[in-house]
């Protein structure tokens, strides 16, 4: 924490009376006391305690001793000694003995975290780190003592009597500023106590006899006595305090929370955190809790019930914002709690998707929001160093005279004096510092809980032709259907939609509906995106989360507008799915690191059916999020094709371990068996477009003497596991498939068994595999595997791809095969992008075929993609640098149109496609009409028909008229 070494600096005394009374006392106790006041350090202190708070001058003269340990050793080595003392102290000992115990070692460390503190040795974070260590170990001696106790009278019944707490089935969950562990020094401790009514420790009369227990424990701590006070303790925080006994049963804290809990008390345990008792016990319930907590869907409503709460408590503030005495720095505008209310709702809204940001502690999730994405950087600084300073006045403030107070003095001289202890030079400064504090926070506050407000209401009047104002506003904005907008309005007005039903949900409504107009009037056809927004809000069984979560982020509504305006299938999409926005407004992707957050995700999954629904849910939303990405020009063709297949390869390999688990559990494991999936065509190649479906093999391997332990022969037991992996993908849900799957390209097709050996693999490509089903494999890539078992794949494709074929028997087997799909799957049309002459086809055709000739001699040249192999294609000299560039741009080309088009909807493009529907596809390959889109496609294709006739053959050779 500090170096002993450093010199502290204190800061002046505000009463230099009461501080030279203090010298002269601590003076007068002794050699020693004398020696630290003769020190420049020691005098400092003693003038800063004695001048500016009566409390800390009590506890120098009650605890010289406390002060010179600290002066000579640091406030660490001290803090030390004061909880080893405590922990010492025997939980048998008489009920007195402990009471006095706990107040000494308080004081004590109190003095020593004073010292540290005023003497700026310390920041904000030891300082509540230090008081709630102390807490913590308070609690645990009163809790062990108390426990020890009812065993000892027989009302309880311990597994270890020297071990109370162990397996007690009790225990103290930690709220508030304590569950953060961020006490001050007047702090209330907030605690939940719970305990396992099921428990063989309790008997029927438990309730009662822990009630009384926790009546104990908060007179143990909290009454004052000749040697002072612990901590007062606060019970209210407990599910539904007014109805409730002061120790809550576990099962009846999960039925309130999960049937009744409001927001407001999932903002209050999301800091919670066992601390006394039977910590197994507690960390237990915040598992079942977490669900209550930390929604899956990312919950814009809890903004507005957070404001909510805010408002109310503004409502009781009796200070005025703009006079500092008597402001309350906790509770009052620009105060502690509006930093502490904007981390806690973000926290709530993002917390369910990102367990990152599941933080306690201020500061600390301050840092992580900043991180993610969810506070600009500049704002994270601020509130920080605003939170430091505040919760520094505050500590002072209860230094004075250890009271619990959030208020500044409420006169000029106090607010001077108080100054002066905060070691400002002057109480204008300090003022003035203060004041730029809180305008500060609150501009932040207003910011992030204002966002969103109304403008003015849009009136499509009561009925009929709408009011000529309201006509001319949306001429303006650009849509021509003022009547059928007016009746719509008034339908969703009515509270028909069951969306709209609640008050609240068509309050909500009003505040967005201007900027979501201005939004939609920016698309090629306002009046197509209105409509298509009608249908999601008809669609919606309930809205107030929709609504919520479009008035709070107006990028958002930006984003969905464009989806609306351009993309029907994301559209209906979204119509049908509308958790689907989730995933636009994640600040970083979640994409780009799809298997930690899938396998979070799958945590909650017990059966193979929720597993399956988990990932279905996963993959159609982070395939739908790629799909607007690439959409709004945030992913090209080549990193949206990447993702993708990572996407695809998070969910098969999250997907297999539960799929062989199941299957053993039916069919017992086959010892020494292997299983592995691999994945050929685009989601091989890393090339992957919206809709693709996956191309797989399934291939295993099993010991010769293998079936002990399984209850099926083994080829019929991965043919099975087999059939049940490819069941779960293609199952379909509301969501439709994991995957569409497509398992021709295994060997010997749809003729040979849905698994193939690993032996008959290496023998039918050592024998008898088909050129084109080699040139398949020249994209392979292991999914997923049994452990070990994906090296051993990666070794058997290897060696049947470097196997030694004639060159012109590779180019005459690709030449003919290109001769053969011309004749029977010609191209529907010009935009037909896999089957047109000098396409997708001929362009991987090429790369595949000159892999395999060239291939076995050069390892190096395999790649499985197209990009890639033409780039080693020409750094090998097989192709000239020009054309390959060329060609690399035709597949990046070919697959940017075929993806947009697919996304968009726009089976064929034409020149009387409407100009809004082309727009995306213009901009994905940069173009300005379709007339320049036709002419870069025409010289794509005429470059790569002349390289596969230059470099395996004319496809026309040999095809009938």
């Amino acid at each position: 924490m500090n170096d002993p070494a450093a010199m502290p600096c204190f800061p002046p005394p505000a009463d230099p009376e009461a501080a030279a009374r203090l010298v002269e006392s601590f003076t007068a106790l002794g050699r020693a006391e004398a020696r630290f006041v003769g020190t420049p350090a020691g005098r400092a202190a003693l003038e800063a305690f004695g001048g500016n708070s009566s409390y800390l001058a009590d506890l120098a003269l009650r605890e010289p001793g406390i002060l010179l340990a600290v002066a000579k050793e640091g406030a660490e080595p001290a803090l030390g000694g004061i909880f080893a003392t405590l922990a010492a102290t025997a939980f048998t000992a008489p009920r007195p003995a402990i009471a006095r115990a706990l107040r000494i070692a308080k004081r004590r460390a109190a003095l020593a975290i004073a010292y540290a503190d005023i003497g700026g040795l310390w920041g904000v974070e030891p300082v509540t780190a230090a008081l709630s260590d102390l807490a913590e170990a308070a609690l645990h001696l009163v809790l062990r003592h108390l426990l020890r106790d009812l065993h000892a009278r027989g009302a309880i019944t311990l597994p270890d009597p020297a071990e109370p707490e162990r397996g007690s089935g009790f225990v103290a969950l930690a709220m508030g500023k304590l569950g953060a562990r961020e006490l001050n020094y007047s702090s209330d401790i907030d605690l939940v106590l719970l305990f396992d009514r099921l428990s063989p420790v309790y008997r029927d009369d438990a309730q009662a006899v822990l009630v009384r227990l926790a009546r104990d424990l908060v007179a143990l701590l909290s009454e004052r006595t000749e040697d002072g006070m612990v901590f007062r303790v606060d019970l209210r925080l407990r599910p539904d305090p007014a109805a409730t006994p002061l120790a809550v049963s576990l099962a009846a804290a999960l039925t309130y929370y999960e049937s009744q809990g409001r927001t407001w008390e999932r903002a209050a345990l999301s800091k919670a955190r066992p601390v006394a008792g039977d910590l197994a016990l507690g960390a237990s319930f915040l598992e079942q809790v977490r669900p209550f907590i930390w929604r899956r869907h990312l919950d814009f409503a809890a903004i507005e019930e957070i404001h909510d709460m805010k408002r109310r408590i503004d409502r009781a503030q009796t200070s005025r914002p703009d006079v500092l005495p008597g402001r309350d720095v906790k509770l009052g505008r620009g105060g502690i709690r509006e930093i502490e209310f904007i981390v806690q709702t973000l926290e709530l809204v993002w917390g369910g998707h990102e367990p990152g940001l599941r933080i306690p502690g201020t500061l600390a999730a301050l840092r992580a929001l900043g991180r993610a994405g969810h506070l600009p950087a500049p704002a994270v600084r601020e509130l920080a160093d605003a939170y430091r300073c505040l919760r520094q006045v505050e500590h002072r403030l209860q230094m004075v005279a250890d009271r619990q107070t959030h208020s500044l003095p409420d006169s000029e001289a106090g607010l001077a004096a108080f100054a002066t202890f905060m070691g400002a030079p002057d109480a204008a400064e300090f003022a003035s510092m203060l004041h730029r504090v809180f305008e500060m926070v609150h501009g932040h506050f207003m910011l992030f809980f204002e966002s969103g407000a109304a403008d003015e209401p849009l009136d499509p009047g009561e009925s009929g032709a709408p009011p000529a104002a309201f006509a001319a506003h949306l001429a303006g904005l650009g849509f021509a259907g003022a009547l059928h907008i007016a009746e719509r309005l008034r339908e969703w007005r009515s509270g028909a939609l069951p969306a709209l039903r609640s008050e609240r949900a068509r309050g909500l409504l009003n505040a967005f509906l201007p900027p979501l107009m201005a939004a939609l009037s920016r698309q090629r056809d306002p009046d197509l995106a209105f409509r298509r927004f009608d249908t999601l809000l008809l669609r919606q069984r309930a809205g107030l989360q929709l609504l919520s979560l479009l008035q709070r982020n107006p990028v958002l509504l930006d984003r969905l507008a464009s989806v609306l305006g351009a993309a029907p299938p994301l559209a209906e999409h979204l119509a049908q799915h509308p958790g689907a926005l989730d995933a636009l407004l994640a600040p970083t992707a979640r994409f780009t690191a799809p298997a930690p957050a899938l396998r979070r995700l799958m945590r909650d999954a017990t059966h193979i059916e929720d597993a399956v629904a988990v990932l279905r849910r996963f993959v159609r939303r982070e395939e739908f999020h790629l799909s607007v990405a690439t959409l709004e020009g945030r992913l090209d063709a080549d990193q949206s094709g990447r993702l993708r297949a990572d996407l695809a390869q998070a969910a098969l390999a999250t997907l297999l371990p539960r799929i062989m688990a199941d299957h053993q559990a039916r069919y017992g494991r086959l010892r020494g068996g292997n299983f592995g999936i691999v994945a050929l065509g685009r989601a091989g190649a890393g090339e992957m477009l919206a809709g693709s479906d996956l191309d797989l093999m399934l291939v295993y391997d099993h010991p010769p003497e293998a079936g002990a332990g399984a209850r099926l022969p083994p080829s019929q037991y991965f043919s099975r596991l087999a059939h049940a992996l490819v069941a779960a993908l293609t199952m379909s849900g509301a969501e439709g498939p994991i995957y569409e799957v497509d398992m021709r390209l295994r060997p010997s097709g749809n003729k040979g068994p849905v698994a193939v050996s690993l032996g008959a693999f290496r023998r039918y490509h050592a024998e008898s595999a088909w050129t084109w089903e080699r040139m398949a494999l020249t994209r392979a890539r292991v999914m997923a595997a049994s452990r070990g078992f994906r090296a051993v794949l990666e070794a058997a494709i290897r060696g049947a791809l470097v196997r030694e074929v004639e060159p012109a028997g590779i180019r005459e087997d690709a030449r003919s095969m290109r001769a053969r799909l011309l004749r029977d799957a010609p191209p529907r049309g010009e935009f037909d992008l896999k089957h047109r002459s000098g396409g997708m086809i001929e362009l991987a055709f090429i790369t595949e075929a000159m892999q395999l000739i060239h291939g076995p001699a050069r390892p190096p040249l395999f790649a499985r993609a197209s990009r890639d192999a033409l780039s080693r294609f020409a750094e090998a000299g097989l192709i000239g640098a020009d054309e390959a560039e060329r060609l690399i741009h035709a597949d990046f080309l070919f697959r940017t149109l075929q993806g947009l088009m697919r996304i968009t909807g726009i089976a064929s493009p034409s020149a009387e496609t409407p100009d809004h529907a082309l727009a995306p596809l213009l901009a994905g390959i940069g173009v300005g009409s379709f007339d320049s889109m036709q002419a870069a496609l025409e010289n794509a294709a005429a470059l790569v028909h002349a390289s596969f006739i230059r470099h395996i053959g004319d496809p026309q050779q040999g095809v009938e008229p």
